[in-house]
């Protein structure tokens, strides 16, 4: 999606399977894997698991780690050492590569499942983000969006201005 300009949008109702896995709607997956059908698979928030494109991920993820080194290389955050420690950590678990299986299925790893919190045969929500897939437990989708939405006139005008 480095250079495509789909905006992935929608909502779909999933079941997670005795496996941990989970089948990514096709009008998702495909935008998202015309590039390459590595994907990177990061933890969000409790409840919350986004998918990427590799490609992208890997961008962003270099442009920013290589802005962070630049300003330690200039001594520039001698004082935040405990934060670059703290994103380095994060860094360190937060994401995985994964590839989308047939029919668009993926396969949540170990340590992926407990923080989406979907056990085996429950809901999922997967959700198109614009840019990456989220897969959401509905009922921390449910609470995010009673927060959210009230705010939803304002964001969408203030980007599409």
């Amino acid at each position: 999606m480095t250079g495509n300009s789909d905006f992935l949008l929608g909502e779909f109702e999933r079941t997670l399977d005795e496996r941990f896995r989970v089948s990514i709607p096709g009008e998702l997956a495909d935008p998202l894997t015309v590039e390459s059908a590595d994907c990177i698979l990061a933890k969000e928030r409790p409840g919350c698991l986004s998918l990427w494109s590799a490609p992208l991920w890997q961008s962003r993820l270099d442009d920013g780690v290589e802005l962070v080194k630049r300003k330690m290389h200039l001594g520039k955050l001698q004082e935040k050492i405990a934060e670059v420690q703290l994103l380095g950590r994060l860094l360190s678990t937060r994401h995985r590569p994964v590839q989308l299986a047939g029919r668009g299925r993926l396969l949540i790893p170990e340590g992926f499942r407990e923080f989406l919190g979907v056990e085996p045969n429950g809901e999922v929500l997967i959700l198109g983000a614009a840019v990456c897939i989220e897969l959401w437990q509905p009922a921390v989708w449910v609470k995010y969006l009673e927060t959210r939405m009230p705010k939803f006139r304002k964001l969408f005008e203030s980007l599409s201005e």
